[in-house]
């Protein structure tokens, strides 16, 4: 009697485990890492083809790429572009053989443009910046920057701000050498029609709902609906053989 009850005690293990390791495994992958398993999987397959016919037949449908992709031409994208990070990428110019260069972009919650140069100073210590004529159509709420190089001028500032698509820099040394930058926030009809939303609330219709991630592996969390099930799944367990146990010892 005693071995049969090891037996079963055995079995109720083995069957315990054999639920229980996939169960933790899950609840310890983050929500949205979790259908990576399924990469090239039937459902993988499945969710392949239906996005390459769809982009075929009807190029009104969305598609969302979950691999890399290597675009060789050229690209044009009319709407709006959300990155999670952007470089350009090149042959390194000192071992182009060898080596790639990437170099990331400046990023800026606001759609600002930025234009710069270097201006040389007349008699007075002066210098008018002339800008594109775009410039005030397409631009707001400029901002400068001037530094003198090569020497010291301590006088140097703005002295005329933006008009007519063009400012003035003064007090600096005659002749002397100026670098400049301006930039402006865009105020075209675009961008004035479909402004950037910096905050967002996570919901059903943003790239991932509420309680997930875009980045699961940077914030390393688990997902807390499975650990309820998996602590649900241990307690009616523990309940069903307690049970178990207490009716045959009253027989």
């Amino acid at each position: 009697m005693q071995v049969k009850r090891i037996g079963q005690a055995v079995a109720v293990v083995a069957i315990v485990v054999a639920y229980l390791v996939p169960l933790v495994s899950l609840a310890l992958t983050p929500p949205n890492r979790i259908a990576t398993s399924f990469y090239y999987s039937e459902a993988y397959y499945q969710a392949y083809y239906q996005a390459y016919y769809q982009s075929y037949y009807q190029a009104t449908y969305g598609l969302t790429l979950t691999v890399p992709v290597t675009v060789r031409g050229s690209a044009s994208i009319t709407g709006a572009l959300s990155k999670g990070s952007g470089t350009f990428v090149i042959d390194h110019p000192l071992d182009p053989v060898n080596k790639l260069l990437y170099h990331s972009f400046v990023e800026s919650p606001d759609v600002k443009n930025l234009y710069d140069g270097v201006a040389i100073l007349d008699q007075q210590g002066e210098a008018i910046v002339r800008l594109p004529a775009y410039f005030e159509a397409l631009n707001r709420d400029y901002r400068y920057q001037v530094r003198p190089m090569g020497r010291s001028m301590p006088d140097l500032h703005i002295k005329t701000e933006e008009r007519g698509n063009q400012f003035v820099i003064g007090g600096g040394s005659p002749g002397g050498s100026v670098s400049w930058q301006i930039t402006g926030i865009r105020q075209d009809p675009y961008i004035l029609a479909n402004p950037i939303n910096v905050e967002v609330e996570k919901t059903k219709d943003t790239l991932v709902p509420k309680g997930q991630y875009l980045y699961p592996d940077g914030f390393n969390k688990p997902n807390y609906v499975l650990w309820v099930l998996f602590v649900l799944f241990v307690v009616g367990m523990l309940r069903y053989w307690g049970v178990r146990l207490r009716l045959r010892r009253r027989r």
